[in-house]
């Protein structure tokens, strides 16, 4: 028979017996909120990624007919930007 296993983390400290910090655990300490890391010399949220474009894209909704929409797929990845370039194109941008 499989043994069940108690839900007791058994690493577990108890604070009143932990060390007290000395001046190199502060030092190499870094401040979350809620379990996220802040930027310490901004004090916002660390974000990964890229920074925010000058020109955002704007998200659009737009019916095609099946036929142009399976022609651009079958051009593999990149379909969307496809549509975008030919869009523009067409327009004279």
């Amino acid at each position: 028979m499989i043994e069940n296993k108690p839900a007791i983390d058994e690493n577990w400290v108890d604070p009143d017996d932990a060390p007290e910090w000395t001046e190199e655990h502060f030092r190499f300490a870094r401040k979350t909120v809620g379990g996220q890391v802040v930027r310490e010399t901004e004090g916002t949220w660390t974000r990964p990624g890229r920074p925010p474009s000058q020109n955002p894209k704007k998200q659009v909704t737009l019916r095609l007919d099946p036929e142009v929409v399976e022609g651009f797929r079958a051009t593999g990845k990149g379909w969307q930007s496809r549509i975008n370039a030919e869009l523009r194109k067409a327009l004279g941008i």
